[in-house]
């Protein structure tokens, strides 16, 4: 058995990391010349036995990987989910079926493939120009829209907006601006603002059968630029009422969508009208921390997937129905006010927190920090837990306190023998 990782970034790494201790080959490819400075130091090279790069003709990529012995190919990160899926489709190998494959990335028609199965989703246009977006907003009778480019991830070049001068302007920034990946945004979609609660479903499919790995409730806060900014997320017991629902309606997307074997990461809205597709990715889900979240429900998203490669009877002998969650736990995001340059103290200060159990950093000691507005501009997160769900609420006020008085740009500091302003 030989696995390639397309763009191994982000839980990419953390799955890499899994399959080489499980004593698996792993060859590394890159799909595109340039990856972004926020995922790619993210990359572990000691886990690959061997590392392709960039290899522009994917003709002779698939020749290297069947001289290689490639028996699986799989997404690390959503740039790296057309070019798996294409590359496992030519070797011949399990993957998501091609039909929908444009279906999966393009955000437009991936809303137009899941209504089509009778699955909610927002009303939504695809703009070429302001001009365009704004009188589809007029015409539209809605109060409230998201603009945000067709294909990319977490909260990149999102805005919520309430006139047709701030959708003009909202698609105008999405139209002269990259996606994350660095492609051109050459459209952008505007969608109904879907008012309820948030969450996500982390699954992982094999031969056509779902299970679902973990379900978290999302908590975000909106920016002076009128975007999403990540706030916390919560998991959600298996056997709540909540998860019931979200499960059922999270696998007639998946399978709307073809998405047969490989990871997911489906967002979802609660509304009072019911569930309501936001979009979905055929890949991990970002930002978290396997190791930690098994240690408090027993399973992860990343030890399913790497189950579904390497041992798939483990995969169907799991019981995504029982899965339980101990203590109170929270991802916290963190949130930088002040623009300044990364203070590494700001880590230990957060990693003292009664309740801190794991701090993932995203900046270096002495970087550039601007005040976060999106994913992209975090510091980074850190996990929460406790026995009493009290301790994790004081804890993150604190923290959020510090974070206003300017913690990671140094306006706080640590000092021996204890926390001080």
């Amino acid at each position: 058995m030989t696995i390639t990782i397309v763009d191994g970034y982000s839980t990419g790494a953390a799955l890499a990391a899994r399959l080489h201790h499980l004593g698996i080959p792993i060859r590394h490819v890159q799909s595109q010349p340039d990856i972004n400075g926020f995922l790619r130091r993210t990359f572990d090279p000691r886990h690959y036995t061997r590392d392709y790069g960039f290899v522009p003709d994917t003709e002779h990529l698939v020749d290297l990987l069947k001289r290689d012995g490639t028996t699986r190919v799989v997404a690390g990160t959503e740039s790296g989910v057309t070019l798996a899926e294409t590359l496992s489709h030519t070797l011949g190998l399990p993957t998501n079926t091609p039909g929908q494959r444009h279906a999966r990335r393009d955000k437009n028609l991936m809303a137009a493939t899941a209504s089509a199965a009778g699955l909610a989703t927002p009303r939504a246009y695809v703009a070429t120009s302001p001009a365009a977006a704004a009188r589809w907003f007029t015409r539209s009778g809605l109060t409230e829209a998201v603009v945000k480019p067709l294909s990319s991830a977490g909260s990149d070049g999102v805005r919520f907006c309430r006139t047709p001068r701030e959708v003009s302007d909202a698609t105008n920034l999405v139209l002269g601006s990259r996606t994350v990946f660095g492609h051109p945004n050459t459209a952008a979609i505007i969608q109904e603002r879907l008012i309820g609660t948030e969450f996500y479903v982390n699954t992982v499919s094999l031969g056509g059968e779902h299970k679902v790995a973990e379900t978290w409730r999302y908590t975000k806060q909106l920016s002076p630029g009128a975007g999403p900014i990540y706030d916390y997320e919560e998991p959600v017991p298996a056997d709540s009422a909540e998860a019931r629902l979200l499960r059922r309606f999270t696998f007639a997307v998946l399978d709307a969508l073809g998405i047969r074997d490989s990871p997911a990461h489906t967002e979802v809205m609660l509304t009072r009208h019911g569930a309501v597709l936001i979009e979905t990715g055929a890949r991990l889900g970002g930002a978290t921390a396997p190791a930690v979240i098994e240690r408090h429900c027993g399973m992860s998203q990343t030890a399913l997937a790497a189950a579904a490669l390497v041992t798939p009877s483990a995969f169907d002998a799991f019981d995504d129905r029982r899965l339980a969650w101990s203590g109170a736990l929270r991802n916290v995001e963190f949130i930088n006010h002040r623009a300044g340059r990364a203070d590494r103290a700001a880590m230990d200060q957060a990693a003292a927190l009664p309740s801190a159990i794991a701090v993932f950093p995203a900046v270096d000691h002495g970087e550039p920090l601007q005040p976060t507005t999106d994913l992209l501009s975090t510091p980074g997160y850190l996990y929460l837990a406790a026995e009493s769900a009290e301790q994790v609420e004081r804890d993150y006020a604190r923290l959020r306190q510090w974070e206003r008085e300017g913690l990671h740009t140094g306006g706080r500091a640590v000092q021996a023998g204890g926390i001080r302003s």
